[in-house]
């Protein structure tokens, strides 16, 4: 974009993140020549590829049942859809999800059910928030906080890092999606400010793109990534740890308490951090290493915002009554235990999805204005959310649904175990931390754990073998999945965002769903042998 005196428009940074998107035509980006010729070539190759990749599975002989090989022909077809992006990654889902109900698969209501999914209120509740907390800078505040650390910002992997371990350690009491729905406007206002820098320093275009920069794909995908490390640390860091937990204690009849899973996960989740660390930061290279100068830049900056306006206290207020309900089961499962019917009455009310729209809700009720009538946020702010990313989740949802009702990741599990003939413990768990990485890159981490580990078990007794660890390895790799958006709540969340395009997302979360899976397969058998548990 360009003035009438052909000078090059300065950007304003605030408001590029304010009005992100994660879909953008290629018209509506900045891209070199090379660039342009890749995006070209990808989105062109999906337009042919998906339709005939669909359509070489759907009529294979593979001996699968009618509706499941359908489900996974179609499925194919829309991953297809969605890495190559030949169509708003948001329409993909849509054309899927209409895919399955003409040919078959669900009904039309069945199909559509998941769209009511806790999940995508929490999405819709949290992108609200956000949207207040970029608007009248509460968002600036926390990332000015942050950057004034001791020895924090004077380092951009610093500053990944630290984001990173409080990321993490949040996680591990409170929801991995409520985490990063918490952090996001946070971590919108830590690289505004790194872009800010960039600018003045003159290190980039003067209309540079800064929902391009490599530092704001390393740090949006440690949001997202450290969520998922850090849920491991507690039972109730994250659904599937409940689930494979509750699983695991009914088949062995041997039981996990609170401080054991702590206990063992804690030095698997350490080792997997750093591990994350130097992947983002090495693959997603920041474009500024040293932060030179900028204690002036924050003081300067909290100088220039003032005291805080009656709009930044009501967000405010909405954040902490939020963050306090989405807190409050993890508080109890602590005092009282997870198993305990108080924990199971909190939880249930204390909805994360409900919560998220009753906090939400909130910005449209606390007044900046009585006399007006004006009140936090409008509606129109509300509107400028992305609604594509919900849309994209919700159908995700959908076709992780169909995989367990229709018996295909059964199916899929089932005739790999026949096919490889595994018969050891090490090769059983091995299978176990890759089944669940696959079916958690489709579908979310709580059905994979729900479908894999009740695989893995039966898998296991039948070849005579304890399934303590290969049970307890697929609970843990039911919470990767880091390759697409659809694969956890927490992709999608940061995804929403507009600064991680699905390529990087790809190339960062295969690389860390490698050194991941290694990790838990050399790592938890050690510690479940030195905890003395499952024998």
């Amino acid at each position: 974009m360009t003035t009438t005196n052909n000078e090059p428009r300065r950007t304003d940074v605030d408001k590029a993140f304010l009005d992100n998107a994660t879909y953008r035509s290629l018209g509506e980006q900045q891209l070199s020549e090379r660039e342009e010729r890749f995006e070209k070539t990808r989105r062109t190759t999906g337009l042919v590829l998906a339709p005939l990749v669909t359509a070489v599975f759907y009529f294979l002989p593979l001996g699968l049942d009618a509706q499941q090989q359908t489900l996974a022909a179609v499925l194919l077809g829309v991953i297809v859809l969605w890495v190559t992006e030949p169509v708003p990654i948001p329409i993909g889902g849509f054309i899927g999800v209409g895919a399955i109900v003409l040919l078959g698969v669900a009904s039309a209501d069945d199909a559509l059910a998941p769209f009511g999914s806790s999940t995508v209120f929490t999405f819709i509740g949290a992108f609200i928030l956000a949207q207040a907390m970029l608007k009248h800078g509460v968002a600036k505040r926390f990332a000015m906080f942050i950057l004034d650390l001791p020895g924090v910002g004077t380092s951009t992997a610093r500053v990944v890092i630290a984001f990173g371990a409080i990321t993490a350690l949040l996680s591990g009491f409170v929801s991995n999606t409520a985490t990063v729905a918490m952090l996001l406007p946070t971590a919108i206002g830590l690289l505004t400010v790194i872009a800010k820098l960039l600018q003045s320093r003159d290190l980039v275009a003067p209309d540079f793109d800064p929902l391009r920069l490599r530092v704001g794909v390393a740090l949006m995908l440690m949001l997202a990534y450290g969520a998922s490390v850090g849920g491991l640390l507690t039972p109730v860091g994250s659904p599937p740890n409940l689930i494979g937990r509750g699983l695991i204690e009914e088949a062995t009849g041997e039981t996990v308490t609170f401080l054991d899973w702590m206990l063992l996960a804690f030095p698997v989740c350490t080792l997997m951090f750093v591990a994350l660390a130097l992947v983002l930061l090495l693959l997603n290279k920041p474009e500024l290493k040293r932060l030179d100068g900028v204690e002036e830049w924050v003081d300067a900056e909290r100088a220039q915002l003032g005291a805080m306006s009656r709009a930044e206290k009501n967000t405010l207020v909405a954040f902490v009554v939020t963050v306090t309900l989405w807190i409050t089961p993890g508080v109890v499962a602590l005092v009282a235990g997870a198993d305990s019917s108080a924990y199971a009455t909190v939880s249930g009310r204390l909805d994360e999805g409900i919560v998220a729209v009753l906090g939400a809700s909130l910005l449209f009720l606390l007044p900046t204005d009585w006399g007006s009538r004006e009140f936090t946020l409008r509606w129109s702010d509300a509107a400028r959310i992305d609604w594509g990313t919900v849309v994209l989740f919700g159908t995700g949802i959908i076709f992780g649904s169909l995989l367990e009702s229709t018996g295909l990741a059964e199916t899929i599990g089932q005739g790999s175990y026949d096919a490889l003939g595994l018969g050891s413990t090490l090769a059983i768990t091995v299978f176990a931390v890759i089944l669940a990485i696959l079916v958690s890159e489709t579908t979310s981490n709580t059905a994979s754990a729900a479908v894999v580990v009740p695989i893995i078990i039966p898998i296991a007794v039948a070849a005579g073998i304890n399934p303590f660890v290969p049970a307890l390895a697929a609970t843990f790799a039911a919470s990767f999945g880091f390759m697409l958006p659809v694969s956890t709540p927490q992709n999608a969340i940061v995804y929403g965002s507009g600064v991680v395009p699905i390529t990087k997302m790809i190339r960062s979360g295969a690389s860390f769903d490698v050194l991941g899976a290694i990790l838990i397969v050399l790592l938890l058998p050690s510690m479940v042998a030195l905890l003395g548990l499952g024998g």
